[in-house]
Protein backbone atom coordinates (compact mmCIF):
# COMPACT_ATOMS: atom_id res chain seq x y z
CA UNK A 1 0.00 0.00 0.00
CA UNK A 2 1.63 1.37 -0.32
CA UNK A 3 3.46 4.03 2.14
CA UNK A 4 0.02 5.49 2.69
CA UNK A 5 0.16 7.92 5.67
CA UNK A 6 -1.52 7.08 8.78
CA UNK A 7 -5.10 8.46 9.76
CA UNK A 8 -6.19 8.40 13.22
CA UNK A 9 -6.53 4.98 14.13
CA UNK A 10 -9.40 2.68 14.19
CA UNK A 11 -10.91 1.20 17.66
CA UNK A 12 -9.85 -2.58 18.10
CA UNK A 13 -13.65 -3.57 17.71
CA UNK A 14 -14.20 -5.55 14.69
CA UNK A 15 -9.95 -5.20 14.46
CA UNK A 16 -7.86 -7.60 16.56
CA UNK A 17 -3.76 -7.43 17.04
CA UNK A 18 -1.91 -10.04 15.23
CA UNK A 19 1.42 -10.76 15.43
CA UNK A 20 2.89 -11.87 11.96
CA UNK A 21 6.19 -12.55 10.34
CA UNK A 22 7.79 -12.40 7.38
CA UNK A 23 7.86 -15.54 5.05
CA UNK A 24 10.04 -13.97 1.94
CA UNK A 25 10.52 -11.06 -0.08
CA UNK A 26 10.06 -10.10 -3.85
CA UNK A 27 10.87 -6.73 -5.96
CA UNK A 28 7.89 -6.24 -8.78
CA UNK A 29 10.11 -2.92 -10.03
CA UNK A 30 12.64 -0.01 -8.86
CA UNK A 31 10.24 1.25 -6.73
CA UNK A 32 7.71 -1.62 -5.40
CA UNK A 33 9.03 -4.40 -2.71
CA UNK A 34 6.45 -7.45 -1.72
CA UNK A 35 6.81 -8.82 1.36
CA UNK A 36 4.71 -11.93 1.90
CA UNK A 37 4.05 -12.39 5.72
CA UNK A 38 2.33 -15.33 7.70
CA UNK A 39 1.51 -16.65 10.73
CA UNK A 40 -1.24 -19.02 12.17
CA UNK A 41 -2.78 -15.98 14.02
CA UNK A 42 -3.94 -15.27 10.39
CA UNK A 43 -6.67 -17.07 10.63
CA UNK A 44 -8.55 -14.85 12.10
CA UNK A 45 -7.90 -12.10 9.79
CA UNK A 46 -10.54 -11.16 7.14
CA UNK A 47 -9.71 -8.68 4.59
CA UNK A 48 -12.82 -7.15 3.37
CA UNK A 49 -10.77 -6.87 -0.60
CA UNK A 50 -10.57 -3.63 -2.32
CA UNK A 51 -8.73 -1.20 -0.84
CA UNK A 52 -8.37 -2.85 2.73
CA UNK A 53 -6.43 -0.95 4.79
CA UNK A 54 -4.82 -1.91 8.74
CA UNK A 55 -2.41 -1.12 11.30
CA UNK A 56 1.05 -2.13 10.43
CA UNK A 57 3.57 -1.95 13.67
CA UNK A 58 7.00 -2.01 12.80
CA UNK A 59 10.26 -2.78 15.28
CA UNK A 60 12.91 -0.20 15.68
CA UNK A 61 16.71 -1.25 14.91
CA UNK A 62 17.64 -3.82 17.56
CA UNK A 63 14.53 -4.40 18.68
CA UNK A 64 13.53 -8.28 17.74
CA UNK A 65 9.62 -7.50 17.31
CA UNK A 66 7.61 -4.10 17.65
CA UNK A 67 6.51 -2.76 20.99
CA UNK A 68 2.83 -2.93 21.08
CA UNK A 69 -0.10 -2.85 24.09
CA UNK A 70 -1.86 -5.80 22.50
CA UNK A 71 -3.71 -6.88 25.83
CA UNK A 72 -4.86 -3.18 26.51
CA UNK A 73 -8.19 -3.47 24.46
CA UNK A 74 -9.87 -0.12 23.83
CA UNK A 75 -7.28 1.40 25.16
CA UNK A 76 -4.21 0.41 23.39
CA UNK A 77 -3.75 3.61 21.49
CA UNK A 78 -3.93 5.50 25.00
CA UNK A 79 -1.38 3.37 26.35
CA UNK A 80 0.70 3.14 22.68
CA UNK A 81 1.02 7.10 22.47
CA UNK A 82 2.22 7.37 26.10
CA UNK A 83 5.01 5.32 25.31
CA UNK A 84 8.44 6.64 23.94
CA UNK A 85 8.29 7.23 20.69
CA UNK A 86 12.07 5.91 20.35
CA UNK A 87 10.91 2.83 21.96
CA UNK A 88 6.90 1.67 20.93
CA UNK A 89 6.41 0.18 17.88
CA UNK A 90 6.70 2.20 14.51
CA UNK A 91 3.16 2.66 13.57
CA UNK A 92 2.35 3.26 9.33
CA UNK A 93 -1.36 2.12 7.50
CA UNK A 94 -1.16 0.21 4.87
CA UNK A 95 -3.45 -1.74 2.21
CA UNK A 96 -4.05 -5.71 1.68
CA UNK A 97 -2.72 -6.47 -1.97
CA UNK A 98 -3.32 -10.15 -1.57
CA UNK A 99 -4.47 -12.83 1.61
CA UNK A 100 -4.18 -16.48 0.73
CA UNK A 101 -5.60 -19.31 3.07
CA UNK A 102 -4.20 -22.39 1.36
CA UNK A 103 -2.03 -24.18 1.72
CA UNK A 104 -1.28 -21.92 4.33
CA UNK A 105 -1.77 -18.37 5.84
CA UNK A 106 -0.34 -15.57 4.13
CA UNK A 107 -0.56 -11.70 3.44
CA UNK A 108 0.75 -9.90 0.66
CA UNK A 109 1.64 -6.23 1.45
CA UNK A 110 3.32 -4.08 -1.13
CA UNK A 111 6.08 -1.16 -0.19
CA UNK A 112 6.50 1.92 -1.83
CA UNK A 113 10.49 2.38 -1.56
CA UNK A 114 11.14 6.01 -1.99
CA UNK A 115 14.99 7.26 -1.04
CA UNK A 116 16.05 4.07 0.38
CA UNK A 117 20.22 4.04 0.04
CA UNK A 118 19.38 7.28 -2.93
CA UNK A 119 17.99 10.40 -1.07
CA UNK A 120 18.62 12.20 -4.38
CA UNK A 121 16.62 10.43 -6.13
CA UNK A 122 13.89 10.52 -4.02
CA UNK A 123 14.20 14.45 -3.67
CA UNK A 124 14.05 14.50 -7.68
CA UNK A 125 10.55 12.54 -7.13
CA UNK A 126 9.47 14.65 -4.61
CA UNK A 127 10.07 12.51 -2.08
CA UNK A 128 12.00 13.04 1.15
CA UNK A 129 14.65 10.41 2.17
CA UNK A 130 13.36 7.20 3.12
CA UNK A 131 11.45 6.73 6.29
CA UNK A 132 11.79 3.94 8.92
CA UNK A 133 9.24 1.68 7.13
CA UNK A 134 11.22 2.29 3.61
CA UNK A 135 14.35 1.27 5.47
CA UNK A 136 12.49 -1.74 7.70
CA UNK A 137 10.92 -2.99 4.12
CA UNK A 138 14.62 -2.27 2.41
CA UNK A 139 16.16 -4.92 4.72
CA UNK A 140 13.22 -7.39 5.71
CA UNK A 141 14.31 -11.06 5.91
CA UNK A 142 12.50 -14.16 6.93
CA UNK A 143 11.53 -14.29 10.26
CA UNK A 144 11.65 -10.79 10.95
CA UNK A 145 8.22 -10.36 13.21
CA UNK A 146 5.67 -7.57 12.93
CA UNK A 147 2.06 -6.69 14.38
CA UNK A 148 -0.88 -6.15 12.65
CA UNK A 149 -4.14 -4.36 13.64
CA UNK A 150 -6.42 -5.43 11.50
CA UNK A 151 -10.12 -6.69 11.06
CA UNK A 152 -11.76 -9.55 11.94
CA UNK A 153 -14.76 -9.39 9.72
CA UNK A 154 -15.46 -8.43 5.77
CA UNK A 155 -17.70 -5.62 6.09
CA UNK A 156 -15.22 -3.43 8.40
CA UNK A 157 -14.62 0.45 8.25
CA UNK A 158 -10.91 0.20 6.69
CA UNK A 159 -13.12 -0.34 3.18
CA UNK A 160 -13.54 2.92 1.71
CA UNK A 161 -14.20 1.71 -2.14
CA UNK A 162 -18.01 1.55 -1.78
CA UNK A 163 -19.69 2.67 -5.03
CA UNK A 164 -23.46 3.30 -4.46
CA UNK A 165 -26.49 2.13 -6.03
CA UNK A 166 -26.77 3.60 -9.38
CA UNK A 167 -23.24 4.01 -10.21
CA UNK A 168 -22.62 3.55 -14.00
CA UNK A 169 -19.01 3.65 -14.35
CA UNK A 170 -15.66 4.31 -11.76
CA UNK A 171 -13.03 7.03 -12.25
CA UNK A 172 -9.71 5.23 -10.13
CA UNK A 173 -6.38 7.71 -9.94
CA UNK A 174 -3.24 7.28 -7.61
CA UNK A 175 0.30 7.17 -7.88
CA UNK A 176 2.88 4.14 -6.57
CA UNK A 177 1.43 4.51 -3.05
CA UNK A 178 -2.61 3.87 -4.22
CA UNK A 179 -1.09 1.08 -6.80
CA UNK A 180 -1.72 -1.68 -4.33
CA UNK A 181 -5.46 -0.47 -3.39
CA UNK A 182 -6.36 -0.05 -7.15
CA UNK A 183 -4.77 -3.82 -7.53
CA UNK A 184 -7.19 -4.61 -5.27
CA UNK A 185 -10.13 -2.86 -6.26
CA UNK A 186 -9.84 -3.66 -10.14
CA UNK A 187 -9.70 -7.28 -8.90
CA UNK A 188 -13.08 -6.93 -7.32
CA UNK A 189 -14.55 -4.88 -9.77
CA UNK A 190 -17.77 -7.10 -11.27
CA UNK A 191 -17.30 -8.52 -14.72
CA UNK A 192 -17.76 -5.84 -17.49
CA UNK A 193 -17.99 -2.75 -14.98
CA UNK A 194 -16.57 0.50 -16.76
CA UNK A 195 -13.64 1.76 -15.73
CA UNK A 196 -11.26 5.24 -16.29
CA UNK A 197 -8.35 4.37 -14.82
CA UNK A 198 -4.69 6.53 -14.08
CA UNK A 199 -1.72 5.71 -12.36
CA UNK A 200 1.21 7.23 -11.94
CA UNK A 201 4.64 5.72 -11.34
CA UNK A 202 8.01 6.72 -10.92
CA UNK A 203 9.76 4.56 -13.88
CA UNK A 204 8.41 2.28 -16.71
CA UNK A 205 9.61 -1.03 -15.03
CA UNK A 206 7.30 -0.09 -12.16
CA UNK A 207 4.32 -0.93 -14.60
CA UNK A 208 2.69 -3.88 -13.44
CA UNK A 209 0.16 -6.64 -15.13
CA UNK A 210 -3.52 -5.84 -13.11
CA UNK A 211 -5.84 -8.66 -13.36
CA UNK A 212 -9.24 -7.25 -13.52
CA UNK A 213 -12.58 -8.92 -15.25
CA UNK A 214 -14.09 -5.24 -15.46
CA UNK A 215 -13.99 -3.29 -18.78
CA UNK A 216 -10.63 -1.23 -17.43
CA UNK A 217 -9.09 1.65 -19.87
CA UNK A 218 -6.18 1.76 -17.54
CA UNK A 219 -3.68 4.69 -18.09
CA UNK A 220 0.20 4.48 -17.24
CA UNK A 221 1.57 8.11 -16.41
CA UNK A 222 5.34 7.81 -16.46
CA UNK A 223 7.54 10.48 -14.37
CA UNK A 224 10.83 9.49 -16.06
CA UNK A 225 8.70 10.59 -19.70
CA UNK A 226 7.72 14.27 -18.02
CA UNK A 227 9.34 17.62 -16.26
CA UNK A 228 6.03 18.43 -15.40
CA UNK A 229 4.89 18.94 -11.53
CA UNK A 230 3.07 15.48 -10.84
CA UNK A 231 0.07 17.53 -10.44
CA UNK A 232 0.10 19.21 -13.82
CA UNK A 233 1.01 15.84 -15.16
CA UNK A 234 -1.79 13.81 -13.91
CA UNK A 235 -4.58 16.53 -14.07
CA UNK A 236 -3.80 17.13 -17.95
CA UNK A 237 -4.07 13.50 -18.80
CA UNK A 238 -7.22 13.31 -16.36
CA UNK A 239 -8.83 16.73 -17.59
CA UNK A 240 -8.71 15.57 -21.17
CA UNK A 241 -10.09 12.62 -21.25
CA UNK A 242 -13.53 11.89 -22.18
CA UNK A 243 -15.34 10.06 -19.46
CA UNK A 244 -18.41 8.08 -20.24
CA UNK A 245 -22.10 8.64 -20.06
CA UNK A 246 -23.92 7.79 -16.67
CA UNK A 247 -23.65 8.32 -12.82
CA UNK A 248 -20.29 8.07 -11.95
CA UNK A 249 -18.42 7.30 -9.09
CA UNK A 250 -14.80 8.58 -8.32
CA UNK A 251 -11.97 6.90 -6.09
CA UNK A 252 -8.92 8.94 -5.61
CA UNK A 253 -5.25 8.46 -3.54
CA UNK A 254 -1.82 9.43 -3.49
CA UNK A 255 -0.41 12.77 -3.02
CA UNK A 256 -2.49 14.92 -0.72
CA UNK A 257 -1.83 18.58 -3.18
CA UNK A 258 -2.61 16.13 -6.55
CA UNK A 259 -6.02 14.50 -4.50
CA UNK A 260 -7.39 17.90 -4.22
CA UNK A 261 -6.57 19.31 -6.77
CA UNK A 262 -8.38 15.91 -8.76
CA UNK A 263 -11.30 15.96 -6.69
CA UNK A 264 -11.73 20.03 -7.79
CA UNK A 265 -11.69 19.43 -10.90
CA UNK A 266 -13.83 16.14 -11.09
CA UNK A 267 -16.46 18.32 -9.08
CA UNK A 268 -16.50 21.45 -10.52
CA UNK A 269 -15.63 21.21 -13.93
CA UNK A 270 -16.99 17.63 -14.21
CA UNK A 271 -19.86 18.16 -12.36
CA UNK A 272 -19.42 15.20 -10.43
CA UNK A 273 -21.87 14.71 -7.07
CA UNK A 274 -18.83 15.17 -4.22
CA UNK A 275 -20.24 12.89 -1.87
CA UNK A 276 -19.31 10.37 -4.90
CA UNK A 277 -15.68 11.30 -4.75
CA UNK A 278 -13.70 9.40 -2.35
CA UNK A 279 -10.49 10.75 -2.12
CA UNK A 280 -7.22 10.56 0.39
CA UNK A 281 -4.48 11.64 0.80
CA UNK A 282 -1.55 8.92 1.39
CA UNK A 283 1.33 11.42 1.44
CA UNK A 284 2.32 15.35 1.57
CA UNK A 285 5.26 16.77 -0.51
CA UNK A 286 6.12 19.04 1.90
CA UNK A 287 6.21 16.42 5.12
CA UNK A 288 7.92 13.66 6.24
CA UNK A 289 6.38 9.84 7.42
CA UNK A 290 7.27 11.15 10.88
CA UNK A 291 5.29 14.29 10.78
CA UNK A 292 2.17 12.49 9.44
CA UNK A 293 2.02 10.18 11.99
CA UNK A 294 2.65 13.32 14.80
CA UNK A 295 -0.50 14.61 12.80
CA UNK A 296 -2.70 11.44 12.70
CA UNK A 297 -1.90 10.78 16.40
CA UNK A 298 -2.46 14.54 17.37
CA UNK A 299 -5.91 14.44 16.15
CA UNK A 300 -6.70 10.92 16.93
CA UNK A 301 -5.93 12.34 20.72
CA UNK A 302 -7.98 15.35 20.27
CA UNK A 303 -11.22 12.84 18.97
CA UNK A 304 -10.40 11.51 22.12
CA UNK A 305 -11.14 14.06 24.16
CA UNK A 306 -14.10 15.78 22.56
Amino acid sequence: MSTAAPEAPALTAPFEFFDVHVVRTRRLGPTMLRITFGGDALRGFASGGRDQRFKLFLPHPGQDAPLVPVDAGDAWFTMWRAMDPDVRGIMRSYTVREQRRHPREELDIDFALHGVGDPAEAATAGFVAAGPASRWAATAKPGDRVTILGPVVDDNGGVDFRPPAGTDWTLISGDETALPAIAGILEWLPPGTPAKVWIEVPHADDIQDLPTVADADITWLVRDNTSQPRTDFVLGSLSSATFPEGTPYAWIAGEAGTVKALRRHLVRERGFDRKAVKFTGYWRLDATEEQLVEEAVSGAAQAESD
